[in-house]
């Protein structure tokens, strides 16, 4: 009887297949849903608006809305909605899924069936979806196997009157992975391979530079454990990339580094082989931990296996985590470089350096502080072209061409607990917060080419438990430079929400006051006051409704007043 429910149920859903995505990630869950679920709710509302800020606006709208959904065996939706104001009316209805994924799992088996994606590595398959089938072994030991096959890109024929839809050629592509785990290393070998079909589409589009490809690339890992607290990770990948597979082969003689590639993939004059690596390097010790991690891709590198890639890049990060004070304290510390042109053959050169450090802090249960500071500086190197024309002496300085972007970021937050008891609850919270960015070349930072912003906000909040009443006043400080420009804003804010007949009834009011100034001259002045409330009736009901009331003043401009008021019913089934 399961049987032929599954297969029943496969039927079903691979006769669906039309516009939404359907995953399904273990068909034993789908026996113990509901055949049919409906749920959804309807909504009616109308606005007032009376006010000189929005001129433009309608002084009353409504709107009636509401959605539907059936839900299939847990898994499918055909969602059905319509919306009518008094400025238009909508709907929409239920669309058939056009994708649809399967993942069945039998103990140590797990099968990966319609359209999915996997992922063996960052240098090879790394989440590409395709329309196929795929397996993940793990079996009862240290060998876990991975495989897969199927479309990765299907044919697009070229469109000369819609110039945003590129062609495309069919691709295919197929993949397998093995790791080998014991308790102190780990070892594993991944490889990905993809190729075009040169006679999937009738008119090839080589004026746009698009050709048939094909991609063969191999990832090995190593993973040890020396001694205890210790872990030591590498992985090397060389991916070998035929640009057209149309060139006549060039046979490859040689049967090691590049040329076992090529002879790997039968590659042509247009197979170019990279290679990248990554290491890193993690060790704990008492309440210690450090790392170091290196990782270098050659300019180039790609895989077919991956929807983007960054290449030609070299990274060297390190990090330090410590706990101190009977670990009330924990610090954490991270830098790291990265520069590019590794080859030098770019017209400029960028180098990255990043540095970073969190603290925080607990030296009572009231008392919770945290503080981060962080530093991102981009240097970049051009090479003039008036060196070449020229021939000018390699000595000589051209530190104009040569420009750092400079940024740091910090803030420091403070939370303390000023009371706690079965009645009431009271806290401090202090939160600053800082960020400056510049720009330098030849060494100077120029004038209008820096900005800061500060920011400091505290707020003080009672918590009244019995009566379910929560009442906060903050006050916030923003100033922040921009080239030679400053401003400077800054208010008051009171809020308070309560729960009343038995927390089915929400209510909330707040005010703010907010003053503008540029220059330390005043611009405009905000005055806002706000209620709303919410009352829930037999669960599925709810009535709700607001009122908004904003002042607002700018120099040498008319005030202005805007009054906003809602009101609306929804029900949910």
């Amino acid at each position: 009887m399961k049987t032929l429910c599954l297969i029943t149920l496969f039927l079903f859903l691979a006769a669906l297949a039309n516009a939404q995505q359907v995953d399904i990630d273990g068909l034993k869950d789908v026996f113990k849903a509901k055949p049919v679920k409906f749920n959804g709710g309807i909504s009616a509302g109308s606005m007032y608006y009376n006010g000189s800020g929005n001129t433009g606006r309608q002084p009353f709208t409504w709107y009636l809305q509401g959605n539907a959904n059936a839900n299939i065996l847990g898994k499918v939706n055909l969602p059905f909605s319509f919306n009518f104001t008094n400025a238009g009316a909508g709907f929409s209805y239920p669309v058939m899924p056009n994708r649809l994924s399967l993942h069945p799992t039998y103990k140590w088996i797990s099968a990966h069936i319609g359209d999915v994606n996997m992922s063996f590595s960052p240098y090879t398959l790394n989440g590409h979806q395709f329309r196929g089938g795929g397996v993940d072994l793990s079996f009862n030991g240290p060998l876990k196997l991975s495989a897969m096959a199927g479309r990765l890109q299907k044919a697009v024929a070229y469109d000369s009157a819609n110039k945003n839809a590129l062609p495309a050629y069919k691709r295919m592509g197929y993949g397998i992975k093995t790791v080998y785990e014991k308790k102190w290393w780990k070892a594993g070998i991944n490889a990905f391979y993809a190729k075009d079909n040169a006679n999937s589409l009738a008119y090839q589009p080589d004026s746009l530079q698009i050709y048939p490809q094909q991609n063969l690339a191999i990832a090995y890992e190593l993973g040890l454990k020396p001694v205890k607290g210790m872990e030591l990770s590498a992985e090397l990948a060389s991916s070998a990339i035929t640009r057209d597979t149309r060139t006549n082969n060039i046979k490859e003689e040689v049967a090691t580094g590049d040329g076992l590639m090529k002879k790997l993939i039968n590659g042509n004059s247009s197979t170019t082989v990279y290679q990248a690596f990554k290491g890193q390097l993690n060790y704990t010790f008492l309440k210690s931990t450090i790392g170091v991690g290196y990782e270098r891709v050659n300019p180039g590198y790609t895989t077919l296996g991956a929807y983007y890639f960054n290449s030609d890049l070299e990274n060297i990060t390190v990090n330090l985590a410590q706990s101190l004070f009977s670990n009330k304290a924990n610090i954490a510390v991270n830098v790291g470089s990265q520069r590019d042109n590794l080859n030098g053959q770019k017209e400029s050169a960028t180098r990255r350096l990043v540095g970073s450090v969190n603290l925080n802090y607990m030296p009572v249960e009231r008392l919770q502080t945290s503080a981060s500071y962080s530093s991102f500086q981009t240097y970049m190197n051009i090479r003039p072209q008036f060196d070449y024309i020229n021939n000018v002496s390699p000595i000589q300085n051209f530190d104009t061409l040569n420009f750092t972007q400079l940024s740091q970021n910090a803030s420091l937050n403070v939370n303390y607990i000023t009371r706690r008891d079965e009645v009431q609850n009271q806290y401090l919270n202090v939160n600053a917060t800082f960020q400056d960015a510049s720009d330098e070349q030849g060494g100077v930072v120029g004038k209008g080419n820096s900005s800061q912003f500060y920011n400091l906000a505290t707020a003080y909040g009672f918590l009244f438990l019995q009566k379910g009443l929560s009442v906060t006043l903050a006050y916030n400080v923003s100033y922040n430079t921009i080239a030679r420009n400053d401003f400077i804003t800054q208010g008051p804010t009171v809020s308070a929400n309560a729960k009343l007949f038995q927390k089915k009834l929400t209510t909330g009011f707040s005010s703010s006051y907010n003053t503008s100034a540029a220059q330390g001259n005043r611009q405009n002045s905000v005055l806002s006051v706000r209620f709303n409330a919410a009352y829930t009736l037999l669960k599925k009901h709810n009535i709700n409704c607001s009122l908004i009331n904003q002042y607002r003043t700018v120099v040498n401009k008319e005030h202005t007043k805007d009054l906003t008021g809602t009101l609306g019913y929804s029900f949910a089934f």
